[in-house]
C-alpha cells in the first residue's frame, strides 16, 4: 500500500474489495508495525524497536523480516506446516 493516507479515504466497498475481510492478510513493514493492525491482518513482520544499527540486511535478518519468515508466517497463517 503505497499510501495509508489516500488508501483510508476511499470509501468502504472500495477498501473491501482490495482487503477482502474474508482473505487473511499478512503486512511486512521495516519500521512500526502498530498501524497496519487497523487493516486486520493476520500477521505483521516488522520492527517495533528503535536502536540497532547496521546495514539493512543485517537488520532484517535479525530483526526476521525475511522472505523465510515471511513464508513461514504466511504459512502459519494459512495453516500449513511450515517446511
Amino acid at each position: 500500500m503505497p499510501s495509508t493516507t489516500v488508501f483510508d479515504q476511499q470509501s468502504v466497498a472500495y477498501k473491501q474489495s482490495v482487503l477482502p475481510p474474508e482473505i487473511p492478510r499478512v503486512a511486512v513493514e521495516a519500521g512500526v508495525t502498530d498501524f497496519w493492525w487497523k487493516y486486520q491482518p493476520a500477521a505483521v513482520l516488522g520492527l517495533d524497536r528503535y536502536g540497532e544499527s547496521a546495514p539493512a540486511g543485517e537488520l532484517f535478518t535479525f530483526f526476521r523480516i525475511t522472505a523465510n519468515e515471511l513464508v513461514a508466517t504466511a504459512n502459519a497463517v494459512l495453516g500449513r506446516p511450515s517446511r
